[in-house]
């Protein structure tokens, strides 16, 4: 995400932007509490109430007492990040499929979750600094991220790109030298765009103009004005806000270098991180789980082996 250069303009670009950013993330903001709420905007409207389980005494008691003691567990989230995690149209109650399963997760440990509006890059060491006992914001589980936290994994997604619709610009993923690409701070599609930027130099051609974002939502509105040619950013995101602008977007090639998805827990606290795996696994195995999936439309990413600091690539 970052700078660009505006190509559109007018009226119609500028309130597709504002609605954009205020669907795709509440409009910006402080944290935020909620218990995975339903009934706020932007929330899907199914009809059913979240489905609640019951605590599980045996995992409750591998909950370390510095959490338990409260009864319960602050998360860091981005919430900028729909339908993962983002906020409703109130501006404050965090909403999103992450939200709704990690307080399924929760309830099983005996805990209520309580959610905080965190920029992305800081949540891996606020977990470690002890301001967060938690991370949960799609983080993608890579051998970087393994060496700071222990993770826990509970959904797969890939990457996706997207630009305006018709393609006006020709993007082509495979070959973007020389275009203004919008990607999120801190995420692994700044990985990929630079090694494309890279490859873009080795042959003699213009690199790509890397425009980084701290909100995804920004990162996704800048494409819908014309700043940017195209985003990337995980496959549930991508394909949720296309949704959301109505056809002013529409996905770019095919999904991509699909990984899991981890909770972020401190490292020293292995025991509990497999409690929060047996926790997760309960839930595949209740149906729980892919209920909370499919109410968000999501349920492509399920996986039904839950692993702590599961081997990646």
């Amino acid at each position: 995400m970052a700078d660009r250069s505006l190509t559109r303009r007018g009226r119609a670009a500028v309130a597709a932007v504002a609605g954009l950013t205020l669907v795709l993330a509440g409009c910006g903001g402080d944290s935020g509490d909620t218990g995975g709420s339903t009934g706020a905007g932007g929330a899907p409207d199914t009809g059913e109430p979240l489905p609640s389980v019951a605590a599980d005494d045996a995992l409750a008691a591998r909950v370390p007492p510095a959490v338990a003691e409260d009864g319960v567990i602050t998360v860091g989230s981005d919430s900028t990040y729909a339908p993962s995690e983002f906020l409703a149209e109130d501006g404050q109650t965090i909403i999103g499929f992450d939200v709704d399963l990690f307080e399924l997760v929760a309830q099983k440990l005996g805990l209520d979750a309580q959610f905080e509006t965190a920029p992305f890059d800081s949540i891996i060491a606020g977990v470690g600094s002890g301001r967060y006992e938690v991370g949960v914001s799609s983080f993608t589980i890579n051998p970087e991220r393994l060496e700071q936290a222990t993770m826990v994994s509970y959904f797969d997604a890939g990457t996706q790109w997207a630009t305006r619709a018709g393609n006006p610009d020709g993007v082509d993923p495979d070959n973007a030298c020389g275009l203004s690409i919008a990607v999120q701070r801190g995420t692994v599609q700044v990985d990929d765009i630079t090694a494309r930027s890279q490859a873009c130099e080795t042959a003699g051609q213009e690199p790509i103009t890397i425009d980084q974002y701290d909100a995804q939502s920004d990162a996704t509105a800048a494409v819908v004005s014309g700043r940017d040619a195209a985003v990337l950013a995980d496959s549930p995101v991508m394909a949720y806000a296309v949704a959301q602008t109505n056809g002013q977007l529409e996905l770019l090639g095919d999904i991509y270098d699909s990984a899991p998805y981890g909770y972020v827990l401190p490292q020293d606290q292995a025991d509990f991180a497999q409690a929060v795996r047996d926790a997760v696994q309960a839930l595949i195995d209740d149906g729980t789980y892919t209920q909370v999936l499919e109410r968000w439309g999501v349920q492509d990413g399920a996986i039904d082996d839950p692993t702590v600091d599961p081997t990646v690539g």
